[in-house]
């Protein structure tokens, strides 16, 4: 890769638009027309995660990539809401709200990742009608147990996500963000600034890092049920699907991947890496998510 290119790959897509969401900013990518295609990410990142992928769906669509609330260059949330408000919950809230906004239309392409599947799952099932295709890769496709995670990521996992000291020691450094995203290659400087930039300022501002009430175990019980009643839908509906399969993977692999690998019309592809695959293998993602979109007919969709 020339120097060059390499640069070019370290900026984002394109420029940020902002919505007003119930008081708040909620920056987003919005380029091109067509069909909307919406990219969602998870914790710790932000749209900036799809930048090289997405040039590879350049002219299939309308290409929309939200940042969530607290992240990328969305609004923080007042420390007055409480510690749950970067939640399942809320984010979901603000996610749906910035849709409507955005006038998606009825022929929604979700291109989903991480905590951002559980919402966008959630808003699949209820939005059915609407939508042309779902791909999804290193996402939340059923209720989890803390096995189901690699056996030295679990003692971790649980120390951040479960227990309140875990949390509020995780304010204070950027040692998540760190070893769990950059940490999965080399990064350059400008990369690292933009995936921090965000969780500069200890304390409140790292919060939403930390809060994705991925339910594990069963807790919180509330996030398991959506995430359980979207599974059995996910594997009844006809919708045509497209699974990215990271090798060797962190979240989708064991039981949760045979479990995925039974949603009907669905295409399976492997890709090489962990858990964020979009900064391992962008390439191979943009060119499998391009085939995918070219072979869905406008309109061909079936609902069971």
């Amino acid at each position: 890769m020339t120097r060059e290119k390499a640069k070019e790959r370290e900026q984002p897509f394109a420029q940020k638009k902002f919505m007003d969401v119930g008081g708040h900013r909620m920056a987003y990518i919005d380029e091109g027309d067509g069909p909307a295609i919406l990219f969602q990410h998870g914790n710790p990142t932000s749209s900036y995660l799809w930048r090289n992928i997405l040039p590879h769906l350049a002219g299939l669509g309308r290409l929309i990539a939200p940042d969530l609330m607290g992240m990328g260059d969305s609004d923080k949330l007042p420390v007055e809401a409480g510690r749950h408000r970067y939640g399942f919950t809320e984010q979901r809230r603000y996610f749906n709200r910035l849709l409507d906004a955005l006038d998606v239309g009825h022929e929604v392409i979700l291109v989903l990742h991480d905590m951002g599947s559980m919402l966008g799952f959630a808003w699949a099932k209820r939005n059915a009608d609407r939508v042309r295709g779902i791909a999804y890769m290193e996402s939340v496709v059923s209720p989890l147990l803390i096995t189901d995670f690699p056996e030295a990521a679990r003692q971790p996992l649980l120390d951040v996500f479960s227990t309140l000291e875990g949390q509020e020691a995780s304010l204070q450094t950027l040692d998540f963000l760190d070893g769990f995203l950059l940490g999965t290659r080399e990064f350059s400087e400008t990369e690292q600034a933009y995936y921090r930039k965000p969780f500069l300022i200890a304390g409140e501002d790292r919060r939403p890092m930390i809060s994705s009430d991925l339910p594990v175990n069963g807790v919180p019980g509330d996030t398991a049920a959506i995430v359980a009643d979207y599974a059995q839908w996910m594997a009844e509906n006809d919708i045509p699907k497209l699974m990215v399969k990271a090798d060797p993977g962190f979240l989708l692999i064991g039981r949760l991947h045979d479990f995925a690998r039974t949603w009907r019309n669905q295409t399976e592809v492997t890709i090489a890496g962990t858990h964020f695959i979009q900064e391992t293998s962008p390439d191979a993602i943009g060119i499998a998510l391009a085939d995918f979109v070219r072979g869905l007919a406008p309109g061909a969709r079936e609902r069971c």
